[in-house]
């Protein structure tokens, strides 16, 4: 039979095939090979008429995969931040995005707990993805705002929900599909940063179509894998201003820039150019070493 890992715990895999969930080893040669089954993986399994338990067999070749967290075949990322409690760390943000392309996923910006933003201080992030353009989603688990179009984004897709750690991504499944009761917690009172509900990646199946991975959160990001001259070509607002006076232009120090003058004539976001300058340095940092 063929199906879809939807959980990986220990060893074990969960395939998803012929409206049965069946638990499954891999067979030796994938460790012998250094290939590691992921969640996502459409997979061909072998299973015991008896036991119902399998072994996966063969592994269909990815569209796409990320490492962190590690799934594949994923049409797009859910990106999820909380309007407060915690603050956008905006840094993570642009981090997030950046990585996104890179993967090759559709983009979609979630600025949840919408309802605690009473001065409207995510007007300037909003403006951001305007003038990129990504989508965005404003919601509130908690008072149901936007929980329809974002399950509109989500139906026959298979996404991703990341961001940090208390942005509430795991209210949100709860509110777009109840029934998963998957568990909430609370921000720490010292760091106001989320506790670690969500202990590893899971596919999950959403009534109205469409599945889900709910994914550990986390506050870390690192784009070492993205060597420095690519790093422009991730940024899609730039695209129409690369024919710069130099070819090997990075549009941080080199005269004659036209994305610096895009940048100038408001073209270009400014917080976007001055977050691709902070990843620019931060890879050619690491080259270094």
């Amino acid at each position: 039979m063929s199906g879809i890992i939807t959980k990986g715990i220990g060893g074990f895999y969960y395939v998803d095939a012929d409206e049965h969930i069946f638990e499954c080893r891999a067979r030796g040669r994938f460790r012998k090979d250094h290939i590691v089954p992921m969640v996502g993986d459409w997979v061909d399994i072998e299973v015991d008429d008896r036991t119902k338990q399998g072994y996966v067999i063969n592994i269909h070749e990815r569209k796409n995969q990320l490492q962190r967290p590690m799934v594949a075949n994923i049409d797009q990322v859910i990106i999820v931040f909380a309007a407060k409690k915690p603050d956008i760390n905006i840094s993570l943000l642009q981090k997030f995005m950046v990585y996104g392309e890179y993967v090759g996923l559709k983009i979609v910006v979630c600025i949840n707990k919408i309802d605690l933003d009473e001065e409207n201080e995510t007007e300037p992030i909003k403006a951001m993805l305007r003038s990129i353009p990504y989508d965005f989603i404003c919601t509130s688990a908690k008072h149901e705002i936007g929980i329809l179009e974002l399950k509109e984004r989500l139906r026959g897709n298979i996404s991703v929900f990341a961001g940090p750690s208390g942005a509430g991504k795991s209210s949100l499944l709860n509110s777009i599909n109840p029934g998963l009761y998957l568990k909430i917690g609370d921000l720490s009172r010292k760091t106001e940063r989320g506790t670690h509900t969500t202990r590893h990646a899971e596919l999950i199946k959403l009534a109205f179509g469409g599945m889900v991975v709910d994914t550990p959160g986390f506050t870390a990001f690192d784009l070492v894998d993205i060597d420095e001259a690519e790093l422009q070509y991730l940024f899609p607002e730039f695209q129409k201003y690369l024919n710069c006076r130099f070819p090997s232009c990075r549009h941080y120090k080199e005269p004659e820039c036209r994305v610096k003058q895009a940048v100038d004539e408001g073209n270009i976001n400014s917080i976007r150019y001055e977050h691709y300058i902070q990843i620019l340095c931060e890879l050619m940092k690491n080259r270094r070493y």
